[in-house]
């Protein structure tokens, strides 16, 4: 199933995994915790590609913190 939606809840520990496996669809601010990308839509059920490393980055988050919604 493609991707419809992602989002962050409260809990991140800005570890930056996530950027550094999907930065089209995270970032980590200096100073801050993570957060989807501005425009970061754009690449929601793209392709194959782009689903499995958005789901590389929620299945290598250490607390749990990213959701997604399937379509």
């Amino acid at each position: 199933m493609a991707i419809k939606r992602v989002w962050i809840v409260e809990g991140c520990i800005a570890c930056n995994l996530c950027e550094d496996l999907c930065p089209e669809v995270f970032e980590v601010p200096a100073g801050g915790t993570s957060q989807t990308t501005k425009g970061h839509q754009k690449f929601l059920a793209r392709d194959e590609d782009m689903d499995d490393k958005i789901r590389e980055a929620v299945e290598s988050c250490p607390v749990e913190v990213i959701e997604v919604e399937d379509s």
